[in-house]
């Protein structure tokens, strides 16, 4: 029987890994989490439930942190590990088999679709739908407005 002794901890999990790196180059970076977020295309409360722990992020998101705080990749080699530990929280065992194809039923063509059946995804879409709702109800962000012409101001139209 094999015995750890409790002076030495066991290795950090990668999501543990994850957080600290994303959160540590966002930091050393001088961003705040909506800044991050607004970078990125994803919601701050994404990017602070992924450093609080409370939600594992997904490929897709650190792959874009990995280009905008400049880790050279780290994050999305994490990711593998952090997915595993995402399925094994999630208590499956990995996908779900597909339903069998029924001959007398044509299979509709899918363009450029995500598996609705990977939680990531599915979180990422819902990103995604937040950030295109909150756009659409808020108008254009600041950045969009600096790229917009606008018409000329007319001094009169300041008096009453």
């Amino acid at each position: 029987m094999e015995h750890t002794s409790p002076s030495s901890p066991a290795p950090p999990a990668a999501s543990d890994r994850f957080r600290w790196e994303l959160r540590n180059c966002r930091v050393r970076r001088g961003l705040t989490q909506r800044a991050l977020a607004d970078l990125v295309r994803f919601s701050r409360e994404t990017v602070a439930a992924v450093e609080s722990g409370r939600r594992f992020g997904s490929h897709e998101f650190a792959l874009r942190c990995d280009d905008v705080l400049g880790t050279d990749g780290r994050l999305a080699a994490l990711w593998p590990q952090v997915a595993a530990e995402q399925v094994a929280a999630d208590g499956r065992r990995g996908p779900r088999a597909s339903p069998p194809v029924r001959p007398d039923r044509p299979v509709p063509r899918q363009r450029d679709r995500r598996d609705a059946r990977d939680p990531g995804a599915v979180v990422d879409a819902i990103d995604e739908l937040r950030e295109l709702i909150g756009q659409v109800l808020n108008g254009p962000s600041d950045a969009d407005d600096a790229q917009r012409p606008h018409p000329p101001v007319d001094p009169r139209d300041d008096q009453h």
